[in-house]
């Protein structure tokens, strides 16, 4: 899997999601086997540049390349500027968003709400592209099937933004309309696919080994993107990569190894942070880690009332410790996603 001139070491690829793959989440599942992670979306805003949000959004200190930066605004000149910025801060590939969901995004018709608006999408594409060309920065495009299950225009807008010049698609197998809600489907992923020369991603509703599987066989797609399945469960990279390459799934992971894993997320959120942001931010990633575990809904309510590092970090690393004393490898809750083989049955 290449994107211009970056080898990936793998197809399996972290979503950008705002509040959640910082640095330090970014880092944690490429740990554990993702190939490829894009940053949080950076606005375009030039007024919001130096402000602290978003220079928490672009510290890349000690990441492996190639970095990725996804980018968000509603004006063609801005979105270049912001590009060149970025690409001068060491952004190594430029994605532009136009699949974020979310109504403080659309409200200013940015993200997934450019898709109603494809002659100004194309602007802001062109613009992003011809800012990076002269640094060699590849340009890739994350967006939606459309806007409203009436308007279905990814594959429209798929070939014209390949022809120019972004080099890898990613498709979130739901209309805007949709949200998060319903079913992922993954038809359009597979006829962009066949239309297009560049590699396509799918994304959505990618949540256990035999999905990635799925979705894969049934797209042609060159990769697939994981994003909330992730949340809590960094490790379902490496056991789709064990299940891929031979057809077994993985053993759960050592509970001190995670213990380990966790704990470490932690200082590195804390020192991305502050204690006191980190503390409060941190809350959401160890609720994810033991929603499903013996004791975790009492850990959980025990942490939102927590305000020191030093006592969360303790908190997270007794009661991993506590879990190791009876079980070896990390309990496994029912899954959530469906059984192998009924994606072929549920494509609509």
């Amino acid at each position: 899997m290449q994107i211009g001139p970056y080898l990936l070491p793998n197809h399996l690829f972290v979503a950008p999601m705002a509040g959640v793959t910082d640095r330090p989440f970014r880092q944690l599942c490429r740990r554990f086997g993702a190939g490829y992670a894009v940053s949080e979306m950076v606005t375009s805003r030039k007024d919001l540049w130096h402000t602290l949000k978003t220079s928490r959004r672009a510290d890349h200190t000690g990441e492996p390349g190639p970095i990725a930066v996804q980018i968000a605004g509603t004006d063609a000149a801005m979105m270049a500027e912001a590009a060149a910025y970025n690409v001068d801060r060491g952004a190594q590939i430029i994605d532009i968003n136009m699949g974020c969901p979310a109504k403080k995004v659309c409200n200013k018709w940015a993200g997934s709400a450019l898709m109603q608006d494809e002659a100004l999408a194309l602007q802001i594409i062109d613009a992003v592209v011809a800012a990076c060309a002269p640094h060699g920065v590849p340009v890739t495009l994350k967006m939606r099937t459309g806007w409203c299950a009436q308007v279905k225009n990814a594959p429209a807008l798929a070939r014209a933004a390949e022809s120019a010049g972004v080099q890898m698609l990613t498709v979130h197998g739901r209309t805007r309309e949709q949200g998060y809600k319903g079913q992922a489907e993954h038809d359009t992923v597979a006829a962009i696919k066949a239309a297009l020369r560049i590699p396509v991603v799918a994304n959505g509703d990618i949540d256990s080994p035999e999905r990635a599987r799925d979705v894969l066989r049934a797209t042609g797609a060159d990769a697939v993107m994981i994003g909330r399945a992730a949340q809590g469960r960094p490790w379902l990279f490496r056991e789709i990569a064990h299940f891929l390459a031979t057809g077994e799934h993985l053993a759960p992971p050592l509970v001190l190894e995670v213990r380990r894993a966790l704990l470490e997320h932690l200082q590195d959120h804390y020192g991305l942070y502050g204690e006191h942001t980190g503390v409060r931010s941190a809350r959401k990633h160890i609720g994810w880690y033991v929603r499903s575990l013996p004791g975790g809904e009492a850990l959980r309510e025990r942490i939102n009332g927590i305000e020191g590092a030093d006592v969360q970090w303790q908190a997270v690393a007794d009661f991993f410790e506590e879990l190791a004393a009876s079980h070896e490898r990390l309990p496994q809750s029912a899954p959530a996603s469906q059984p192998a083989g009924e994606l072929e049955a549920r494509r609509a």
